[in-house]
């Protein structure tokens, strides 16, 4: 495939944007956040963290026609707030019973069939529970960066016909390795870019905005509502409320349509991976 833009039927020089609202089941906040970005604002699509404690309440409240992915999970690194392995992983805790906090602490003690198992349980429970997933991600990118785990990423991915959100060029230099090669050559879609909103949420988005390039871009932001929980679980809570303050704000569609770029969902790039094209 020469361009993935042309093989969803756009024109080479297409700017297609994918805007992401990420976590939802995490907290109540991001659960309601993320479907407020999706139904009141400009969010094309979102993503559920299955071993999160509001992943049910996320996943009952999701309609069949809305476009949501699986966060695979084995991570929890909020100091104070904690969640952790769908199966019996003994490799995937640290000292305090949830996944470990830190992504170092993952890599230097997770075995992969246990990570395997345990990517394979949070995408059966989505299912189970009624969840029609429109694609795959991974939570603070934890199975994207070491080949041993990016190989269990890539055959879930296989097993479920799901296309993959991977990061870019930059943070496929610093893994070593051709993450994007080896999933095009399995015939797993990926989006072209991918940004990260931080904090200065609107003049961030403006910029990315500004230079998005040809092809299919995801901007992933991480929405909350404001509540006494998110702020005293999350040092980042004020900057995620801003992240659904700019979301809905009711000026971004015709800014975003100033700039060139349509807004596409990941269920284009599901159906275009499963028709074989």
């Amino acid at each position: 495939m020469d361009s993935l833009a042309v093989a969803l039927g756009y024109h080479v020089d297409s700017r297609l944007l994918i805007i992401s609202a990420d976590q939802l089941g995490s907290t109540y906040a991001a659960t309601v956040g993320g479907l407020i970005a999706m139904r009141e604002g400009v969010a094309t699509t979102g993503t559920v963290m299955m071993p999160g404690p509001w992943s049910r309440h996320a996943i009952d409240r999701i309609s069949k026609d809305e476009d949501f992915g699986v966060h695979l999970t084995l991570n929890a690194e909020l100091d104070c707030f904690r969640w952790g392995p769908l199966t019996n992983a003994p490799s995937l805790l640290d000292g305090d019973g949830g996944f470990p906090r830190t992504l170092a602490d993952l890599w230097d003690h997770a075995d992969a069939d246990e990570v395997r198992r345990e990517c394979r349980a949070q995408l059966e429970r989505a299912a189970l529970w009624g969840l029609d997933p429109t694609h795959l991600s991974t939570h603070l990118s934890a199975l994207q960066q070491r080949p041993e785990f990016f190989d269990v990423l890539l055959d879930i991915a296989v097993e479920a016909n799901l296309p993959l959100r991977l990061e870019g060029p930059a943070a496929q230099a610093a893994a070593g390795f051709p993450f994007h090669d080896l999933a095009r050559q399995a015939g797993v879609i990926t989006p072209d870019h991918f940004r990260l909103v931080r904090g200065g949420a609107q003049t961030h988005f403006l910029s990315v905005l500004e230079k998005i390039g040809a092809g299919v871009t995801v901007v992933a932001f991480e929405p909350v509502i404001a509540t006494e929980e998110i702020r005293a679980i999350d040092p980042f809570a004020t900057a995620r409320m801003n992240d659904l303050a700019m979301l809905t704000d009711r000026s971004l569609s015709a800014r975003i349509a100033a700039s060139g770029a349509t807004l596409i969902g990941f269920a284009t790039l599901r159906d275009l991976q499963r028709s074989g094209l």
